[in-house]
């Protein structure tokens, strides 16, 4: 099969603008996701996803691949989708986001793995334990509950599942699972996804793998030790350059 990662990347940034371009280790942001997602041994190609000319041109400058998108997408998938119409000989896209530095390639392989496994599930994504009853409660955190047979029941904002006689010991093991925005997608479902209205409980929860689940469509679950570390602030930038430096890099 042949694997395709697709990086949305975008200049405008609510809390961090400019992010993609930001070269503090002294190359754009934008490049240590694209030689993240090249160090999977299962990804066949990187391209980054943009409508932006500014890092059209940073990612070609580095060797990279980009596709201009249009301006007025409502979400990273829909950049992607658009993307990967013109790709026909992709089978399974994974969609990456241009802000994970430090996304391991043992999780992009597992993300694709899932697919190749799991033939009936036209999509796949990833979760870890969650041992901090802070991040449980937190509704920034997106918590999934899993089936026996490894596929998602449901993923909200609240605490799930809900412990009606109060939150396990932590120290006891995981207390549930935290949903990783790392997702992969058979390239035909992809495509008719991004034509399907936002579902009921897409909008309630602001969630769009809601509308994959409410339309009866099994998504395959990875799970993982640790999550990869998001560039969201200025802070999480700075502590990224630390960690290169102190790594030496």
């Amino acid at each position: 099969m042949a694997i395709v990662a697709v990086l949305p990347a975008r200049f405008a940034s609510t809390r961090l603008p400019g992010k993609p371009l930001l070269a503090d280790t002294g190359r754009p942001l934008i490049q240590h996701v694209v030689e993240a997602a090249r160090r999977s041994s299962r990804i066949d190609r990187v391209i980054v996803a943009t409508d932006d000319a500014r890092i059209e041109a940073a990612v070609l400058a580095f060797g990279g691949e980009c596709r201009m998108t249009r301006a007025d997408h409502p979400s990273g998938t829909d950049r992607v989708a658009e993307v990967v119409a013109g790709l026909p000989e992709a089978d399974i896209v994974i969609n990456l986001q241009g802000d994970e530095p430090e996304i391991s390639a043992e999780a992009l392989d597992r993300v694709a793995d899932l697919l190749a496994h799991d033939l009936e599930a036209p999509m796949a994504t990833l979760a870890t334990p969650i041992r901090d009853p802070a991040v449980y409660r937190d509704p920034s955190c997106v918590k999934v509950v899993i089936s026996s047979r490894g596929r998602a029941l449901y993923f909200s904002r609240s605490p799930i599942p809900c412990y009606r006689d109060g939150i396990p010991d932590a120290d006891a093991g995981p207390i549930a699972h935290l949903h990783l925005g790392l997702y992969a997608y058979r390239r035909e479902y992809l495509l008719r996804l991004a034509t399907m209205p936002p579902s009921r409980l897409e909008q309630a929860e602001k969630l769009e793998q809601l509308r994959v689940l409410e339309a009866g469509d099994p998504i395959a679950i990875g799970v993982v030790d640790e999550p990869s570390i998001g560039i969201d602030t200025p802070e999480d930038y700075a502590r990224f350059v630390a960690r290169r430096r102190a790594a030496g890099l």
